[in-house]
């Protein structure tokens, strides 16, 4: 297993307040450029091409090196290829020049990831879809671990496209990988206690942000929040599915009805002889609870029938 070490660190070299080095930039090299022309006479032209060029090139280099930072954006810095250190200071700054000063922004970034079809434990297609919070957390490895130039990085950032598209890709197989080992829902075969994909959602978004995490920490980002937000059986077997999820709600439903017509008539037998209103054979008792049962279980309201035989 590859070790996991962070080489970022914070830029120590030439960091000079942006505007006290415009008062040098701009005024002071102005001024002797032009005292010194003021000053130049014909025989001692070289001497004054040889202060001039220094002071003109400082100059130049000079109005080079100013960038204004922000909160949460860093800047990489890279001195000939060579990395130097990442700049988090916020402000107006002058730095050397010759530094090649790569943008990148820290702040919190929100992508939904569209559903995508996965087979779930047992083999059934469902659609799955979430929302994913993350943010960059180490700028080295975002810069020279991630290929971002041939997704299109200009020379002084890094492509944002480039990023979205590689965390986009170990979302989804990070999301296919977690589906893989949880039901949809409950079978009969399945364990009371057993995790699904619908009941679950706080310990399936915990362990689909760790895995996230994983894929991601190989290119420096992080994952804030991870969280399904769309849930759905495919629609080759959606309505199978839902027949069947009709006929499990049917069933609960009548065993609840049974239990209540069945304790409603076994109190009505009670009360009947505890009154002494009448004297019930067996038979006649057997014929009452099977009449009780018919209309307290019946669908349809029932018509009854009086016997008017003397």
């Amino acid at each position: 297993m590859q070790e996991n070490v962070n080489h970022e660190y914070e830029y120590k070299g030439l960091c000079i307040n942006g505007f006290m080095m415009i008062i040098f930039t701009l005024i002071l090299i102005p001024v002797l450029i032009g005292l010194t022309i003021a000053n130049a006479d014909e025989d001692h032209i070289g001497v004054t091409i040889a202060i001039e060029l220094p002071l003109f090139i400082l100059f130049i280099l000079g109005c080079v090196g100013y960038f204004v930072q922000e909160p949460n954006v860093a800047r990489v810095m890279i001195f000939f290829g060579k990395y130097k250190g990442t700049c988090k200071k916020v402000g107006y700054f002058w730095v050397n020049p010759f530094l090649n000063r790569k943008k990148l922004s820290l702040r919190i970034r929100n992508m939904d990831i569209e559903p995508i079809k996965v087979n779930d434990k047992i083999g059934n297609p469902v659609l799955i879809g979430m929302v994913l919070v993350w943010k960059i957390r180490d700028t080295y490895k975002v810069v020279f671990d991630l290929d971002s130039q041939s997704l299109g990085a200009q020379n002084n950032s890094i492509s944002n496209q480039a990023l979205e598209n590689f965390v986009r890709i170990q979302s989804d197989a990070a999301l296919r990988e977690v589906t893989g080992h949880f039901a949809y829902d409950q079978t009969d075969s399945s364990r009371p206690d057993e995790l699904t994909l619908r009941d679950s959602g706080q310990e399936i978004n915990d362990l689909l942000e760790k895995k996230i995490n994983e894929r991601l920490a190989m290119a420096g980002m992080e994952v804030v929040e991870a969280r399904i937000n769309y849930l759905a059986y495919a629609p080759e077997i959606a309505a199978v599915m839902l027949r069947r999820q009709q006929a499990s709600a049917i069933i609960t439903a009548r065993e609840k009805i049974v239990e209540g017509a069945v304790s409603m008539v076994e109190m009505a037998l009670s009360t009947l002889e505890k009154k002494d209103v009448v004297k019930l054979t067996n038979d006649q008792k057997a014929s009452m609870v099977g009449n009780l049962l018919t209309v307290l279980c019946a669908d349809e309201p029932l018509t009854p029938t009086l016997n008017a035989n003397v």
